[in-house]
């Protein structure tokens, strides 16, 4: 029997024809999230185990979907820094397996005890980790935030509410089916996990005006996207921010550790929001350093100010926009300055708080940095590209809160439950 070879298609996905109301996707993840609440470790440790094996079972028909998806996308001309955002290929497939089958191995959060104590009046009173209830995210190109979000929402047992791009609606819809056939085997409610397939741009402004529904917003994307929830939003939110990382490399630094960070935190993988994007050199090593720097960046756009430029020549003009941009992209501002006080002004003024590092030998200066420097996470001699809830031992992330209530940095499992107290007596009335 002879068989057709058919070229992925580029037509516009027709999900929204058929998409399920948000009316009833939110009293479906309601339902299942009353039903998570009440479920034991062992139930939500099968159903991450099952699911992670679904995915892998559905491989096939969730890459046809992706190479669908990536056609369509390059047919548009999109950026090749979206088109990596949203490609998966059979590893990062088994590595969304592998991170849900992690997150099954991590501690539970729900119950855990925050504080406890007896008042004089002999009522006991504890503080316990409940979990959320249903948590929104609207996310971008990263078909890969499906599964990851599905795992730690079902671990700290939550529904969740999902609301993708029109650009990974294919890859979307596969990924959550696998899913959602899997914790339904397990014996958890299968709507756990709800999909919205109706990508209009309308849907998003309703999806983030569902009171009553969704009890925690959470927007993965661009500063459109941000904006938009910023101006719309009537439920409560955490910001997942623009990643603008500065890299300081101090005058006592040790250049060849230095050159090791700096290329890792800039080229590893640019496209990622942990990724390095301006990189700051101590005038007092300036002259040395900075042609090692440019040598190891081979590859990388490099634009720079004027004392960089008079140092190395061979970098572009950098300006105002470069040091306030967060590129994604092989491209790097640097800028010399004169001390620690300058890096830590020029961080303060252009940075997006999500995470800056700093490269010395000087304990002081980086319990100064550390100190004074205010962002989701700080690093010293290490590499941005280590603020991520994996490398980080939450398992995999929900995303990286660069603002300050009620989650900063990773959001792992802690950061999708509230507390509730829960407080005992023997009859006593307040007088």
């Amino acid at each position: 029997m002879s068989t057709t070879t058919t070229a992925p298609t580029t037509s516009v996905p027709t999900a929204t024809a058929t998409a399920i109301p948000l009316t009833v996707l939110g009293t479906r993840a309601k339902a299942a999230s009353r039903h998570l609440a009440r479920a034991t470790r062992a139930a939500k440790d099968a159903a991450l185990q099952r699911a992670a094996a679904a995915l892998i079972e559905a491989q096939e028909s969730i890459l046809a979907a992706n190479a669908r998806d990536v056609a369509r996308a390059q047919a548009a001309g999109v950026s090749e820094t979206v088109v990596d955002r949203l490609r998966l290929d059979a590893s990062r497939v088994a590595a969304m397996a592998s991170g849900m089958e992690a997150v099954a191995g991590l501690p539970d959060p729900v119950g855990e005890l925050v504080a406890g104590y007896t008042r004089p009046n002999g009522l006991r009173v504890r503080q316990v980790r409940v979990p959320l209830g249903v948590v929104g995210i609207v996310y971008e190109n990263r078909p890969n935030v499906t599964a990851d979000a599905a795992a730690l929402c079902l671990k700290s047992g939550n529904a969740v509410l999902l609301r993708g791009s029109a650009g990974a609606i294919e890859s979307n819809v596969a990924i959550a089916s696998a899913l959602r056939s899997g914790i339904q085997e397990s014996g958890l409610p299968g709507d756990t996990v709800q999909l919205v397939e109706d990508v209009r741009h309308e849907t998003v402004l309703e999806f983030v005006r569902l009171d009553g529904v969704i009890d925690c917003l959470i927007p993965r994307g661009g500063p459109s996207l941000i904006a938009l929830v910023r101006e719309h939003a009537s439920v409560p939110y955490v910001i997942d921010g623009d990643g603008n990382c500065h890299i300081f490399v101090d005058e006592s630094a040790d250049l060849e550790m230095a050159a090791r960070i700096v290329v890792n935190a800039k080229m590893q993988r640019p496209s990622v929001c942990n990724a390095a994007e301006t990189l700051l050199v101590h005038r007092a090593i300036a002259d040395v350093a900075l042609p090692r720097f440019v040598a190891a960046l081979d590859g990388v756009e490099l634009v720079g100010d004027e004392a960089t430029r008079s140092i190395a020549p061979e970098v572009g003009v950098a300006t105002e926009d470069d040091f306030a941009r967060e590129f994604l992209a092989l491209r790097m501002a640097i800028a010399v300055v004169d001390d620690l006080d300058a890096a830590i002004a020029h961080i303060t003024r252009y940075s997006t708080g999500h995470s800056e590092a700093i490269v010395t030998a000087d304990y002081a200066a980086a319990a100064r940095f550390t100190q004074e420097v205010d962002a989701a996470a700080v690093l010293v001699n290490a590499s941005t590209r280590f603020v991520d809830g994996g490398e980080l031992g939450l398992g995999a992330e929900i995303g990286i809160s660069t603002q300050k209530l009620h989650a900063r940095g990773p959001m792992g499992l802690r950061e999708l439950t509230s507390a509730k107290y829960v407080i005992e007596g023997d009859g006593q009335v307040r007088s």
